[in-house]
């Protein structure tokens, strides 16, 4: 499994304020994102930070390193459990279209076994 998630970008270039702008305004859809990945684990992602400043490969891409708390969540079970965590992603942005395509880790999915 393999996500990946497009986001308008309005800015000329990846900069400093534009990754600002980009955690503060997408907070909500970044921690969307990242629960794909934690979704069987029955855990939401929450509190998506920049952990460090990108890495520019070229003007365009590299890649960028968040950190976030796994929230797991079961009333049934009186469990409230906060655990954090972080995940290295890569971005594309396209300066024609104004978009960042961010692509997270890959983790390869095993299938079921056979009887």
């Amino acid at each position: 499994m393999q996500e990946s998630w497009t986001f308008d970008f309005p800015f000329d270039k990846p900069s400093s304020e534009a990754w600002s702008w980009l955690i503060q305004t997408k907070q909500r859809d970044l921690g969307i994102f990242l629960s794909f990945y934690y979704k069987r684990q029955g855990a939401v992602v929450e509190k998506v930070q920049l952990k460090t400043a990108p890495q520019m490969y070229s003007p365009d891409s590299g890649t960028l390193c968040l950190s976030f708390e796994l929230v797991y969540f079961n009333a049934c079970q009186d469990l409230h459990e906060i655990q954090s965590e972080e995940m290295k992603l890569n971005f594309q942005f396209d300066p024609g279209k104004k978009t960042l395509n961010l692509v997270g880790a890959y983790w390869p999915s095993r299938e079921p076994d056979e009887f």
